[in-house]
This record gives C-alpha cells, structure tokens and sequence, in this order.
C-alpha cells in the first residue's frame, strides 16, 4: 500500500485528499504544517508527498526542496489555490513537480498521482480504482 504524505493547513483540504486516497487504497499520514511535514518525513519512507504551495507562514516550494534534500527525486504534488504553479517548471530541483491546481476532483487528483508516481505502468496502464 502506497504511503502518502499529505500537507496542507486547510483542515478541510486534508480531509478531503485523505477521503479520496483511502478508498484508492493508500495510506495516508497528514501534516498541518511545513514542520510537521518535515518532522514526520525525516521519521519515515513516504512514496508520495502531496504539498500545499501556501502554507502558513512557509513557502511550499521550500519544503519540496528541503523533502528532496532528504530523498533524491521524492514523488511530489504540489497543490495551489491562490497562483498558477508554472513557477515551479523553471526550477531546476522542482521541474518534475506534479502542478494541481484547486479546486479539483476526485479524477484529478487521481492523474496527479499516476502522473508522480508512474502508477499506470506499475498497474498495467490504469490507475486502480479511477474509472468512476
């Protein structure tokens, strides 16, 4: 089962990732912010991290860079409400960042994560469960 770290300061955002990532059969650990996250990363493998661009007080796409200082190539979301992430293709360290834009939809979420992960590949071309 597929571990996912979910970061975002919006209770409510969280909860919403969480719902849909565990009826997809992932297992999910939640941060409400960029040191939780970070804390929680350094204790443990994650095979994904799902990141709010706009957390309080902290830049997401620092965290992304510190989470990859950590693990090489770490699977991110990056995940933004408030600004378009084209930003993020311009850097080199975070030009493989998968972009989401809020609001989004269950099937969104679900080609996000296939698209960060290479779940099609991995499970004979489909995301498990997308096909609603």
């Amino acid at each position: 089962m597929p571990r996912v770290l979910v970061v975002d300061d919006q209770a409510d955002v969280r909860a919403m990732i969480c719902i849909v990532l565990r009826i997809h059969r992932f297992e999910i650990v939640e941060a409400d912010s960029a040191a939780s996250a970070l804390k929680l990363f350094a204790q443990s493998h994650f095979d994904l991290a799902i990141v709010d661009i706009f957390l309080q007080g902290v830049n997401g796409s620092d965290l992304i860079v510190a989470l990859r200082a950590h693990v090489p190539g770490q699977p991110v979301i990056a995940i933004s409400g408030m600004t378009a992430l084209d930003f993020l293709s311009g850097t080199p360290e975070l030009s493989d960042v998968v972009c989401l834009q809020k609001p989004f939809r269950q099937p969104d979420l679900m080609r996000a994560i296939e698209a960060s992960m290479g779940l099609g590949r991995q499970r004979g071309g489909a995301v498990a469960g997308a096909a609603h």
